[in-house]
């Protein structure tokens, strides 16, 4: 049976944002935590780690050098309520709390290597 030739992507970039780590194409709706940006500009993500166009992988030591993507900035939000419990056994010690995380949704427009 023939192997089937491997596909490769159109650029594909790591990039860091918030403390995370985010694989990204042109494209791609990601989630990261909040960004000060209003609805519709577009900014830059300058933290660039990684960069493979085809064959071709760039690895930064840590940032890759004149690396840029730019994201759409499409919404910003809340995700889930995410509750804390504390408690102590024997100690009439009970305390509940809970937070919603904000987050900022981007949309990937561009890659530059």
């Amino acid at each position: 049976m023939p192997r089937k030739k491997k596909q490769t992507a159109a650029m594909v970039s790591v990039v860091e944002q918030g403390g995370f780590q985010f694989t990204v194409t042109e494209g791609d709706t990601i989630r990261v935590p909040s960004v000060d940006a209003d609805e519709g500009k577009e900014i830059s993500l300058d933290r660039v780690l990684l960069v493979r166009d085809g064959d071709a992988v760039k690895v930064g030591t840590p940032e890759v050098k004149g690396a840029k993507v730019r994201a759409k900035v499409m919404g910003n939000g809340k995700g889930p309520k995410v509750l804390v419990v504390k408690k102590k056994r024997r100690e009439d010690y009970k305390r509940k709390n809970g937070h919603r995380q904000p987050f900022t949704r981007l949309q990937i427009t561009s890659i530059k290597a």
